[in-house]
């Protein structure tokens, strides 16, 4: 392969050891095989129709929600129409998850011709900038629900077909998407599942069989958590290499260095239990600890069993329900909680005693950490943080 031939017959820079070299190697092919990142050109002086398709359980219904939901933050008017009549709930669950976002669905109780549909619905959103349409899951050895896939797409002619793959899946995508591509011609991938431990390997495959460029990934359950496809990024995360430039955008989009006052409190040692929460808030946004740790090169490797992980969420959560439990008063100036302010705190907390008594406990150290370090490790990551 050209990966081993590269490896073979390439000398390492001066002062680069070979393993690192070839890891290099490995990222660069990788990398170059899943192309550069392709941006979704929708024009908006006409309808603009996207039909999904992919295997029953890889997430096609939410993709179609997210889609719509990243279409509509860009300005576009989306309709979502549900062309799936094989699976019972189907067209509610689309109702629901468009609701929460006021994105229309086209949609026929007790229906049974998908194409029809999927017709019919093009024609009720012909007003709209963009129609997504979601259909049945399907399985490559299933040639009925493939050849009425050919049908759906030959009735619409959609713009772009978008496969929607389970990143959980591994190298099994590689049949699935060949025999998808065989049946319509395949424009571009999503890849869905990739918030917890699944790497998303099967990406590659998926990439190889369909020659298709992959334009999105999901990374969360949450209606926004669809992620434009960075290859370079994935290929990072895929390797174990981490992905500081993400988790930093990230710290920069929500802010995380902008208050300036509260940097300043906390270099000096003399935060408070107000800012501890604003901490919590920022790192809940950003999402699970494993997100925010898989992000930092070498997580991969530490192999965290996911039992602590999951302890971690649940002790943040219980901390935010503590300091909401909090007055004011005891916010600014936590060395008034005694034992009777404790108590009261836990049971409006729904927390323990032993529960206040540790935050506590982590605010006093964190508090005289940065007080007899002058606050050095903190403006050392600020530093870091403005170079990149």
């Amino acid at each position: 392969t050209k990966i081993e031939k590269r490896a073979l017959q390439e000398t390492p820079p001066p002062g680069l050891p070979r393993k690192d070299h070839i890891v290099k190697i490995l990222y660069d092919e990788l990398a170059s095989l899943l192309g550069s990142e392709t941006k979704l050109d929708i024009p908006m002086n006409r309808t603009y129709t996207i039909l999904l398709v992919g295997i029953q359980g890889s997430g096609k219904t939410t993709v179609a929600a997210k889609l719509a939901r990243y279409l509509q933050k860009k300005g576009y008017k989306v309709g979502v129409v549900c062309a799936d009549t094989y699976r019972p709930g189907a067209l509610t669950q689309l109702n629901m998850l468009c609701k929460q976002i006021g994105v229309d669905v086209y949609g026929e109780e007790n229906a049974s011709d998908p194409a029809g549909i999927a017709e019919r619905g093009l024609k009720f959103f012909k007003d709209k900038h963009v129609v997504i349409i979601d259909t049945a899951g399907r399985h490559k050895e299933e040639k009925g629900l493939l050849e009425e896939m050919k049908e759906i797409s030959s009735k619409v002619t959609p713009d772009l077909t978008l496969l929607v793959i389970d990143g959980t899946i591994g190298q099994a995508c590689y049949a699935q998407s060949e025999a998808f591509h065989k049946a319509v011609p395949v424009g571009g991938i999503v890849i869905t599942k990739l918030d917890g431990a699944a790497k998303g390997g099967g990406a590659l495959a998926a990439a190889a069989a369909t020659g298709a460029k992959i334009f999105f990934i999901g990374t969360g359950e949450r209606i926004d958590d669809l992620e434009p496809f960075s290859p370079t990024r994935f290929v990072g995360r895929l390797l174990g290499l981490g992905d500081i430039k993400t988790l930093l955008e990230r710290a920069r989009e929500l802010e995380l260095e902008a208050d300036e006052k509260k940097v300043q409190r906390i270099m000096s040692g003399k935060m408070t239990i107000d800012d501890l929460y604003y901490q919590l808030e920022q790192m809940k946004k950003m999402g699970s600890i494993r997100r925010i740790l898989e992000l930092i090169p070498g997580f991969s490797q530490l192999k965290i069993p996911e039992e602590e992980l999951e302890g971690l969420d649940e002790k943040l959560k219980k901390w935010r329900s503590i300091i909401l439990s909090m007055t004011k008063e005891e916010r600014a100036n936590p060395e008034i909680m005694n034992a009777s302010r404790i108590r009261r705190v836990a049971r409006g907390s729904g927390t323990s005693e032993k529960d206040v008594k540790e935050l506590l406990t982590r605010y006093r150290q964190t508090k005289e950490l940065m007080k007899a370090t002058k606050g050095r490790a903190f403006r050392q990551l600020l530093r870091r943080l403005q170079q990149t």
